[in-house]
């Protein structure tokens, strides 16, 4: 199986103080991983680094993407290349309609990897296949960028610009929270039923039953900066019945 992700001994910092300690993960392709933690443990700083957030400095380590140097990408090109980020709290663009800025995307991705773009009518037929996987309404296209959406909307937004850009590393920070019962199950169905066979995930939450609605292959509990404990379905059963503060009491020396 091919490594997709592959980060080396990564100590990164963010205003000379360390978020990340000797950090060190493997994914292949076609892998669902989970990255659950207590509130600053680096969990969002991880998703940060690996898109590119020109706040955090790198001291030690590599992060090799698809066989390339991803400390040595732009944020442009980490995207092009195929890494995809759904932000916590999407941004708000006024001016800039939804279909506006989802076209422009995906056409300088292809423009990248030099394939065809598409014009504004064919454009518009593949959204539409996407926004009825989403039961996301048409005239949703005409409104600016996130603005006046509520918190279910701004997320559903995200998934569609991951479904229309087809990443090969998909990042989902937080991107449950917020959210009711509803709006998740339509959200990781739509991420389950229609991501690549050969794409990988990185979910960060503090939702343990994501499980109901995934199979992931690795769950991963971040403290302090590093891994401390990686497991399956197991893992998240005993995390809710003892909590952070057990499995820390329990990590390895």
């Amino acid at each position: 199986m091919n490594n997709l992700l592959r980060i080396e001994n990564l100590n990164a910092f963010v205003e000379k103080k360390q978020i990340l300690k000797d950090f060190n993960l493997i994914i292949n392709e076609n892998e669902i991983h989970i990255i659950m933690g207590p509130n600053g443990s680096g969990k969002s700083t991880l998703s940060k680094i690996l898109a590119g957030h020109p706040l955090y400095e790198i001291k030690q380590g590599n992060i090799i993407f698809n066989e390339k140097n991803l400390l040595e990408m732009s944020p442009e090109m980490r995207s092009h290349e195929g890494i995809f980020l759904a932000f916590q709290y999407p941004i708000e663009i006024s001016g800039v309609t939804n279909y506006d800025f989802l076209r422009i995307a995906y056409n300088e991705k292809q423009k990248y990897l030099k394939q065809k773009e598409l014009d504004p009518l064919e454009f518009m037929q593949l959204t539409q296949e996407a926004l009825i996987k989403l039961k996301m309404k048409t005239e949703f296209l005409n409104r600016s960028l996130n603005e006046g959406f509520s918190g279910g909307k701004k997320k559903r937004n995200e998934i569609l610009q991951m479904l229309l850009l087809d990443p090969k590393l998909i990042i989902l920070d937080e991107i449950d929270s917020g959210l009711d019962i509803d709006a998740i199950k339509i959200i990781w169905e739509a991420i389950a039923k229609n991501k690549s066979s050969n794409s990988s995930l990185i979910i960060i939450t503090h939702y343990p039953r994501i499980i109901d609605y995934l199979k992931p292959t690795h769950i991963h509990i971040l403290n302090e900066g590093k891994i401390i404990k990686t497991g399956d379905l197991d893992l998240i059963e005993k995390l809710e019945k003892e909590g952070y503060e057990g499995l820390l009491k329990n990590k390895p020396s």
